[in-house]
């Protein structure tokens, strides 16, 4: 990969999240591929509010940056493990998992080093260009333009704050977990702090604050709109909905369907992990040995819903909660709330001079096409992929990170024209549907599904 300062590129990626350093790390082994990635952050850091001492991945290392397309790739996790002359404990350590802060660290490792990566440079806007995109590069204060036949948008998701919490918009005591650490501060001088939210964040919150505030006598409390706390599918099988067979099965599903089965399938990536309930459960039991379960310093009620969220009319915070079940209505007052309610996919500021261009469908979601490219009008020629902004249309694999390195490496064979990367025919020994087993054997199926457009 070519990747010195110039003005014309193959491809330039806007954002550095671990999908497009993914494809940073694939594009980098490419001779001759023009490319570049751009982050408006001085640095790559991964979801720092959250690398809470202790907490761990829920994929396995090889769902590194490359391993699962090219193994032998120099920027793998296991290459990252020697170069830091970890390998040894590594393998003495026998966890499949890996600690989150080493995740960071190891994508701060190659961020760092490859050299197509160019930190402190905002992608501002993005034009239509006769031969792609001209795009508008702010770095240091100074603008210039460069052109790119091809762009990427890997920009993330952002924090969702529930409807019910808007009357405290704001409030210096009700934050989204995405911001845990950093609000350290505010917590400390809480006596009552509420977790809303029944993922895996929310899960790690209200356990690493069991841990540090449980023997202080502060009051802990745990809310959950779900009606259980079931942990994440983690069946072998179950784990095939994580595969390409089943993203080429979901892509080709009517819309209608698509959007029922991401709501359906909530327990396959908006779970808690089996391990982080079960340490939850753990420091319970301790804290109440000797003593009656009401005195334990917490308070789990699933099947709530916080239906509005005010300012206490003699301090604090007052919550208004429904249970859904019973339909038993209560009013919670607290000190603080850590609102652990997902993220969501929005559209990019950037993008406002390509709107009439992309081929919306009627909720105003991009229409994607199998190997990851937006449908547009045919009168523009350059080259439009999304990376985590697909779930509508490739199911729950798009933002789990095993499917990282297949998705870029697709994106990759796309842009250049040539399988640069050779992928598996048959990922699955499920077959999800008769319908989809001649997708699932083709050589090169990321090729053959185009999104339905009017357009096109």
């Amino acid at each position: 990969m070519e990747s010195q300062d110039r003005d014309d590129y193959d491809l330039l990626g806007v954002g550095i999240g671990p999908f497009n350093l993914s494809l940073a790390a694939l594009a980098d082994q490419v001779p001759g591929l023009r490319a570049v990635f751009c982050d408006s952050r001085a640095e790559f850091r991964w979801h720092p509010g959250m690398l809470v001492p202790g907490a761990r991945m829920q994929v396995p290392f090889l769902a590194d940056l490359v391993s699962l397309v090219d193994p032998t790739n120099p920027w793998s996790f296991l290459n990252y493990l020697r170069d830091q002359e970890r390998l040894f404990p590594f393998y003495f350590a026998e966890r499949f998992q890996l600690p989150r802060q080493e995740y960071d660290h190891y994508c701060r490792w190659a961020a760092e080093r490859l050299a197509g990566c160019r930190f402190g440079t905002e992608v501002v806007a993005v034009h239509p260009d006769r031969a792609g995109f001209a795009v508008v590069l702010r770095e240091g204060g100074a603008e210039r333009r460069v052109r790119a036949r091809n762009l990427v948008l890997g920009v993330g998701t952002a924090p969702s704050r529930p409807p019910a919490f808007a009357a405290l918009a704001g409030h210096p005591a009700v934050f989204h977990s995405a911001e845990y650490l950093s609000r350290a501060e505010v917590l400390a001088g809480a006596q009552d702090i509420t977790v809303v939210g029944s993922g895996q964040s929310g899960a790690e919150v209200f356990l690493d604050l069991l841990r540090d505030r449980g023997t202080d006598g502060t009051r802990l409390r745990w809310l959950t709109r779900t009606r259980a706390l079931a942990p994440m599918e983690y069946s072998k099988l179950g784990l095939e909905h994580f595969t390409p067979d089943y993203t080429r099965y979901f892509h080709a599903l009517p819309e209608a369907v698509r959007d029922r089965l991401v709501t359906e399938q909530w327990q396959l990536h908006k779970a808690a992990s089996a391990e982080t309930l079960a340490d939850i459960h753990d420091v319970l039991y301790e804290r109440t040995i000797g003593r009656p379960l009401t005195e334990a310093p917490a308070e789990i009620t699933p099947g709530t819903e916080v239906t509005a969220a005010l300012p206490g009319p003699c301090g604090g915070l007052e919550l208004r909660c429904l249970h859904r079940d019973s339909g038993v209505r209560k009013v919670v007052r607290t000190d603080a709330v850590v609102l652990a309610t997902g993220y969501r996919a929005e559209r990019p500021q950037l993008l406002a001079p390509l709107t009439e261009l992309i081929d919306w469908d009627e909720q105003g979601r991009f229409r994607v096409d199998l190997d990851h490219r937006v449908a547009t009008v045919p009168g523009l020629a350059g080259g439009l992929y999304v990376q985590n902004a697909e779930l509508h249309t490739h199911g729950v694999g798009t933002p789990d990170l095993g499917l990282g390195a297949h998705r870029a490496a697709v994106i990759l064979n796309a842009i250049t024209g040539r399988p640069v990367h050779r992928l598996p025919a048959r990922t699955a020994w499920t077959s999800f549907a008769p319908a989809a087993l001649p997708a699932q054997s083709t050589a090169h199926p990321e090729e053959s599904h185009r999104a339905p457009s009017v357009h096109r």
